[in-house]
């Protein structure tokens, strides 16, 4: 009987002191049931042998040989010591050494035959091995070999090796799998021709072969993201379960008359649902997602007009006061023939303009204000807030979203975004928000025209952005870094460097620049003279990346495009095409990198946002596309959400399914799922969206 529980420490085995016990902490590492769930991060296929005469080039291999002579130690100086020895096959002959494991002199023997594991370099004539997995070729294979098999390479740190993650995880195996619950309905396993629970984590560790494991990887990712989709689902139930101000019916079609223009079929299909939603007694909680210039303040606006025609307020707040500003405008735009009055409330303003708004707020004399921040202040009441509608949410904390749908009761919420993100993963980002999509541009606007250069078209980029500029134009420039950095490559470009340079080049024009490190009224202040046309040449980092609107911007170039994500990339390019005139977007890179190139030919050959997104996923992974962006999902242990798409819309149909039967979980054959939702609620305390 074993005197492990898997609620052991894993302090507790034997050989894991307190060191190595805080290096699997680093590990998210406690217990031998933490254990079993650190899933490794890539295997090695030790199963096949390579000839000596047949081994390639820095590639792992497995090599079966005989030791041809002694090995010998030499002692190179002090604290560096190497072993050599020959080992040769029907093929041929290798050179092996060891660094610093003189033990080895003595523990392989001439005329003995032994498996050897690493990459083969080639020495001249001879093909050599350095520091290699070796053990004797009678072990190959069995139960505690480390060749001859499928190895589990696992995440580390400091103290731990390989081969005392591995021999913990088969103590910790032995300990937890009739422990493990199959927390997965038994209609569901068999519907998706997923393993049982033990089959998987035994599997994923300790593979037989390639197919097992790739039964085991499945199981355990499905399983991950189905957890995912019930926790997230039954957040979407507690949502809907909060009341909201119920507005009563308008006729859309009354907003619609009063526009210049009409509307596309997916800014129509977004107001409808959201409209469904102020009218249906629940809060509104909804994602208006769409391309740059797709027309999602529109939306909003149709939304503050029906707050309007029933009598209640509405408050918009964007992450800068240029944006604001910009925001107050539009809907100015789109609501004062209305009779609708807007008012803006930012940091920049006096005291005696916000005490202004302050009254009007308060006695209902406004009926939407835009603005940052400054919106939360305890200053700020409103006389019957129904709508708050954030611009570019995730630069906005949960406390601060929370602040502003407190001044008002049973407030509806309304969250735009540009970051365009495939639809199954933004149900599963956004877990407490109803997602529209607005897939369609307005017509009339001019296709950006996209294209990628090298340095060698240095002269004629600079003669092109004096061409624009001598036609009345605007152009972005961006640079990946704010000033020269001896530490990074010399051919990045600073922003500051680039500056001073096009202003030499171009000394009869206006070159500003504006970067992150700048104070914020600085930024403001060189952001708006930009937008009014006082700035010929804007030389930016990516602080110009989200929101801005300068209609006579026509080009937009990207220094060492190579250095910025895809996403990032189409947000930047968005910056430009709002305005009658025919706009560029050019992306300057010397890069002969094939994912440099990859990338770059997608933006060359597409503009539809959603695509890119998903390039971008597949490309670098959900931790780089989100950078440090809170989008309210827990780590992921063996997910991927770019990769594992498919099994992704699996798992949230199964999931679905499930809780349209049992929304609580409350049935007994459920506990063990509600137990690990409820864990995982816990865990993740205050991400989650």
């Amino acid at each position: 009987m074993s005197i492990y529980t898997p609620d052991t420490p894993v302090s507790a085995l034997r050989g894991i002191g307190p060191k190595k016990a805080e290096a699997f902490e680093k590990l998210g590492v406690r217990t031998l049931r933490d254990l079993v769930s650190l899933f490794p991060r890539r295997y090695e296929d030790r199963t096949h042998f390579t000839p000596i005469a047949a081994a390639l080039p820095d590639q792992p291999v497995c090599i079966r040989a005989m030791v041809a002579q002694e090995p010998r130690l030499n002692r190179i100086r002090r604290g560096m010591e190497i072993v050599k020895l020959r080992a040769v096959d029907d093929s041929g002959a290798m050179d092996v050494s060891y660094f610093n494991q003189s033990y080895r002199k003595n523990s392989l023997h001439k005329g003995e035959t032994y498996i050897f594991y690493g990459k083969v370099t080639l020495n001249g004539r001879f093909r050599a091995m350095t520091n290699p997995v070796t053990e004797q070729a009678a072990r190959s294979g069995s139960a505690d070999s480390v060749t001859g098999r499928i190895m589990p390479i696992y995440p580390l740190a400091a103290g731990l090796t390989q081969r005392i993650l591995l021999d913990s995880v088969k103590t910790a195996l032995g300990v937890c799998l009739p422990a493990i619950p199959d927390i997965l309905p038994d209609s569901v396993v068999q519907e998706y021709g997923l393993a049982r629970a033990h089959y998987a984590y035994e599997n994923i560790h300790l593979p037989a072969d390639l197919g097992k494991l790739e039964l085991a990887r499945r199981r355990l990712i499905f399983e991950e993201l189905f957890v995912l989709a019930c926790a997230m689902r039954r957040l979407r139930a507690d949502r809907t379960a909060q009341t909201g101000q119920k507005l009563r019916r308008f006729d859309c079609e009354e907003f619609y008359r009063t526009l210049p223009f009409s509307p596309t079929n997916a800014q129509r299909r977004a107001v409808q649902a959201a409209v469904d939603d102020l009218c249906s007694g629940s809060a509104m909680n909804r994602l208006v997602q769409g391309d740059v210039g797709s027309g999602k303040t529109l939306v909003a606006a149709a939304c503050i007009w029906y707050a309007h025609k029933n009598g209640c307020q509405s408050a918009f707040m964007a992450p800068t006061e240029i944006l604001a500003e910009q925001h107050e405008a539009t809907l100015k735009a789109f609501l004062e023939p209305l009779h609708i009055c807007v008012a803006r409330l930012t940091g920049s303003m006096t005291a005696k303009q916000k005490r202004g708004v302050y009254e009007a707020l308060s006695d209902g004399r406004i009926d939407v204000v835009v603005g940052t921040h400054a919106l939360i202040q305890d200053a700020v009441q409103f006389q019957n807030l129904a709508l708050v509608v954030t611009d570019e949410q995730h630069r906005f904390g949960v406390q601060q979203r929370a602040a502003l749908g407190g001044k008002g009761d049973k407030v509806h919420t309304l969250v735009m975004s540009a970051t365009p993100i495939p639809r199954t993963l933004a149900l599963m980002i956004y877990g407490d928000l109803d997602v529209s999509v607005i897939d369609e541009l307005p017509p009339g606007r001019h296709p950006i025209e996209t294209y990628v250069v090298d340095e060698r078209y240095r002269e004629r980029l600079t003669a092109f952005i004096d061409k624009l500029i001598s036609e009345g134009r605007q152009a972005f420039v961006v640079c990946p870094m704010v000033e020269e950095n001896d530490e990074l490559p010399s051919e990045l470009k600073s922003a500051e460097e680039h500056a001073r340079t096009l202003q030499e080049l171009l000394p009869h024009r206006r070159v500003a620049c504006i970067h992150g490190r700048m104070k914020a009224k600085d930024k403001e202040a060189v952001m708006s003279a930009f937008v009014r046309g006082e700035t010929d040449v804007l030389v930016a980092t990516t602080v110009i990346e989200v929101g801005v609107d300068v209609p006579n911007a026509a080009l937009m170039i990207v220094e060492n495009a190579e250095r910025f994500g895809l996403s990032q990339l189409h947000q930047l390019r968005g910056r430009i095409g709002r305005g009658r005139f025919q706009s560029y977007c050019i992306l300057v890179s010397d890069s002969t990198t094939d994912e440099a190139k990859a990338r770059l030919k997608v933006m060359k050959e597409t503009s539809d946002g959603f695509k890119i997104a998903e390039a971008d996923l597949r490309q670098r992974g959900p931790g780089d596309f989100f950078g440090s962006r809170q989008h309210g999902l827990p780590e992921m242990h063996i997910a991927d959400l770019c990769a594992d798409m498919s099994v992704l819309e699996d798992a949230r149909d199964a999931a679905e399914a499930l809780l349209k039967e049992d929304p609580d979980l409350s049935e007994p054959e459920h506990a063990a799922l509600r137990a690990k939702c409820d864990r995982l609620f816990a865990l993740n305390a205050g991400r989650m969206n």
